[in-house]
């Protein structure tokens, strides 16, 4: 398992693509395929170029006892490409995933929960820029690492914050409404405790202190964090609407009159937006159809 970790390490220094968080996740999930490969019986296999179908087959099949989302199964296909790209191996791959029985995903489904943040597990917290990032998750339904790269200098501009495209998934810019007391006293109270700078202590990097807040996370038993995310935007469905999402117990589009379908769409296409998608249809997950 040691050598192959250190051959993904040296595979990684050598290709610096994507952003931070990228690059990040594919470290972190590199050294998982080196644990679990070692775990299944592979210890010939010491370099990424020895990479082959059956090394993909026996993940899946791992994969899939443990229950995994397909969301999960996808993105850890799409690291194993990037291995098999970056050393020349990519012709392994089926093109389709299809091939290795991963279905779509289906947006409709409710298979994820929106939770409000866990105010008595947060107290737990001892690290204020962790917990001011759980904070923004909540109030403005920022993603991890836009919550850990929040400059609240640069961000708060009165009536809404501006997120750089560097901080977000994509790299596209964004702007997200101030509309409510509540957030525009989370970022006063960001201004004192971060000034110019990000949620990051001078002394870490974001990786450091992305892995600081999902120890203390794990630590207290918060729910996934991106929960979170789910509660802002069905709150800000029912506030732009004035009825619940069907995901929080309201009607279904079929039920809809045509009025209402009218504002029903332009809600869903403002989350979007303040999400930071690109496509209507990701919001049938946060909310359902």
């Amino acid at each position: 398992m040691l050598d192959l970790a250190y051959a993904f390490k040296k595979l990684l220094e050598r290709n610096l693509d994507g952003s931070h968080n990228t690059q990040g996740n594919r470290e972190e999930t590199l050294y998982l395929f080196a644990k679990q490969w070692h775990e299944l019986g592979f210890k010939q296999f010491r370099r990424p170029e020895q990479i082959s179908g059956r090394h993909v087959q026996a993940l899946l099949k791992r994969w899939k006892s443990e229950g995994l989302s397909v969301g999960t199964v996808k993105n850890r296909m799409a690291y194993l490409r990037w291995i098999g790209e970056k050393t020349g191996r990519s012709f392994i791959f089926a093109k389709d995933n299809s091939v290795y029985g991963i279905a779509e995903r289906v947006y409709a489904k409710n298979d994820q929960t929106a939770t409000p943040l866990d105010l008595e597990k947060w107290a737990q917290i001892d690290n204020p820029l962790v917990k001011a990032s759980l904070e923004l998750m909540q109030a403005f339904g920022l993603r991890r690492e836009e919550s850990i790269k929040f400059m609240p200098g640069y961000a708060d501009k009165g009536e809404h914050i501006e997120l750089k495209g560097s901080w977000c998934k994509g790299g596209r810019d964004r702007t997200v409404p101030v509309t409510t007391p509540e957030q525009r006293e989370l970022l006063d109270r960001l201004h004192k405790l971060a000034g110019k700078g990000a949620l990051i202590p001078d002394n870490k990097t974001y990786i450091q202190q992305r892995r600081t807040l999902d120890r203390w996370v794990q630590k207290v038993g918060m729910k996934n964090p991106h929960g979170i995310r789910h509660h802002y935007a069905q709150q800000r469905y029912l506030k732009l609407t004035g009825w619940n999402c069907p995901k929080a117990g309201g009607k279904t589009s079929r039920k809809l009159t045509p009025e209402e379908r009218v504002v029903d769409q332009l809600a869903r296409l403002a989350i979007s937006e303040e999400l930071g998608h690109s496509r209507e249809q990701i919001t049938v997950t946060y909310l359902g159809r």
